[in-house]
């Protein structure tokens, strides 16, 4: 299956219990969902091909024999040859190099993990961009990464470490991986994954390095220990990260940032519905399904809420700061289960316990765990109001008939304004869209000259409300995207927002122009979501296909896949 199948090794009757022994498995393994090969024209410089490895949550059985539950954590070491001028990295807390041998060698002491087990390997050149962290990219990419991240990720640790003690992994590496990396970030200890698309993306760039900062020590040190409580890891994570946002940046940004994800949670929880188990944060995983379905907002967003609500109970979050150094120290390096944070908790507290704040009505901990829909509790965000009213004043300017407002609207320089607030303005006109014409014509005279030199981030929101509008005027942007991206995230979206509505043949047009440049993975979704409600695409000799070539008429039908849009937009994935 495409999870593998069991190895028993049978032990010897005569073993005696606790005695020492040792299995030696050998092994081939070729593609598999752990393991990315790309060929030189998958990469930024098109120099040398390229490899990384992917685990989470159960793909590294296909990378190498091991125990693939988060429940079991272990040192590792490896050996790894490579031909020369290619660079070998793992998430290893020591490595060294036999030049003459062309052989690396790895060895992780904590115990970790199978999925935090990470290898990769490419044309990769690095820099120091603190006293205990250094950037690796590809040449080309070297110096944007270099300006976009000296001296920050020092800033980022101390900050940490002045919330939840000391960061245990000696090194905080940062590899750049190409844009076939499947997701935004990956928090692998020492070492962590982020795809090259987001350094355009100054402040999507700093939340995510933060959140796997943040992982170092909620989901590497300390780990969910089943998969059907993910929360724990992200929900622990995400509240750590606008801790330390909070620290770093102040709290106007962190509610801003806050306020475009939670917007998102109730984005999906409307497209899923509120009864939908998979919004609990204790969810059943049943037999057969992988563990990355349940990837969502939900394991995120809600689990943050009740983390907050959690803080908030404390009267200060410093008092909650001193919990959770605490409940690092006592199960670093060991994996654990709601109880025994929450179990924790109010030992820490035992006024709260004595208050019997885990049953009090509506707020249960159980409820919190076990009931499906939104969550329970929301913080108070007001102190980002500063960023955030701006964004609703212009957007019921631009949603209140009749449209006679557009002089103060188009008033508003978007350029100066951050990302987040961009982004938040424009999802919420996503989520209003089709739009009345006369409104999308507008929007695009006033604004979209000024979008066009704004990050992906922001584009390709704007591009999706094109879509959503079947604004043909510019249509044309969408097509230039598209022709310029090889990332899931920046792709999948649009692509399946055009099959939705009457532009499938657009998409194929596109698709077959460009499918060379996508990552085989990528190129099989994208075929997925052009072949809803049709037979199975043939396949084309795409040396043939010009741009004059008539596209295929593809028949109107829903996607079934526009649940993966929203996520893939909205979940902006750091595992």
């Amino acid at each position: 299956t495409d999870y593998g199948s069991s190895l028993t090794v049978s032990l010897p009757a005569a073993l005696q219990p606790h005695q020492p022994f040792q299995i030696i498995v050998r092994y081939i393994t070729a593609d598999g969902p752990a393991i990315w090969w790309l060929d030189p024209e998958l990469t930024y410089g098109n120099a040398k091909p390229f490899v990384f490895t992917q685990g989470h949550s159960v793909c590294n059985r296909s990378f190498f024999p091991c125990f693939d539950t988060p429940a079991v954590k272990c040192t590792y070491s490896a050996t790894v040859k490579a031909p020369a001028g290619i660079q070998v990295l793992m998430s290893a807390t020591q490595s060294t190099y036999l030049e003459e041998e062309g052989v690396y060698q790895f060895y992780m002491e904590y115990p970790v993990p199978a999925y935090l087990v990470a290898l990769v390997a490419g044309d990769l050149i690095h820099a120091d961009i603190g006293p205990r962290s250094r950037v690796w990219a590809e040449p080309c990419l070297l110096p944007t990464a270099i300006s976009k991240l000296s001296g920050m990720v020092e800033r980022w640790l101390t900050a940490a470490e002045s919330l939840y003690g000391p960061y245990i992994w000696g090194r905080y590496d940062i590899v750049f991986l190409p844009p076939s990396f499947p997701i935004v970030a990956m928090e692998n200890p020492c070492l962590t994954f982020i795809i090259s698309s987001i350094l355009e993306s100054d402040e999507f760039l700093i939340i995510d390095v933060i959140h796997e900062v943040a992982h170092s020590w909620f989901g590497n040190a300390v780990t969910n220990a089943t998969w059907e409580e993910m929360w724990l890891s992200e929900g622990l994570a995400t509240y750590a990260q606008r801790r330390i946002t909070t620290e770093t940046y102040g709290a106007a940004f962190t509610c801003l940032e806050t306020a475009f994800r939670l917007d998102a949670l109730h984005r999906q929880m409307k497209l899923l519905g509120e009864d939908n188990p998979v919004s609990k944060l204790q969810v059943k995983l049943e037999p057969g399904v992988n563990p990355s379905n349940l990837m969502n907002l939900f394991t995120y967003e809600k689990g943050y809420c009740f983390v907050y609500y959690l803080s908030q109970l404390c009267g200060d979050p410093r008092h909650f700061d001193s919990f959770l150094r605490a409940y690092i120290e006592k199960y670093k390096f060991t994996s654990v289960v709601a109880q025994d944070l929450l179990d924790s908790f109010l030992n820490f507290f035992p006024e709260l316990k004595e208050q019997c704040v885990e049953s009090k009505a509506g707020l249960e901990f159980e409820r919190w765990l076990n009931a499906t829909g939104p969550p329970l509790a929301e913080p108070d965000l007001s102190q980002g109001s500063s960023l955030t009213r701006p964004v609703e004043t212009l957007f019921k300017l631009w949603t209140t008939e009749p449209l006679d407002s557009v002089a103060a609207a188009s008033s508003v320089d978007l350029t100066k304004w951050r990302t987040f607030q961009t982004v938040l303005f424009l999802d919420r006109l996503l989520d209003g869209s089709p739009l009345p014409h006369e409104v999308i014509k507008k929007l695009s005279e006033c604004y979209s000259s000024q979008l066009d030199s704004m990050n992906a981030e922001i584009r390709i929101r704007w591009l999706q409300i094109v879509v959503r509008n079947d604004y043909y005027p510019d249509l044309y942007k969408v097509r230039r995207f598209l022709e310029n991206q090889m990332s899931r995230m920046y792709t999948i979206p649009l692509y399946e927002d055009l099959c939705t509505g009457t532009l499938k043949s657009f998409a194929l047009e596109i698709f077959y122009q460009t499918q060379n440049q996508l990552h085989p993975n990528l190129r099989k979704t994208i075929q997925q979501i052009l072949s809803q409600g049709l037979n199975p695409l043939p396949a084309i000799d795409t040396t043939a296909v010009t741009t004059d070539t008539p596209a295929m008429v593809l028949e109107d039908k829903v996607s079934e896949a526009t649940n993966g849009a929203i996520s893939l937009r909205d979940v902006n994935v750091s595992a």
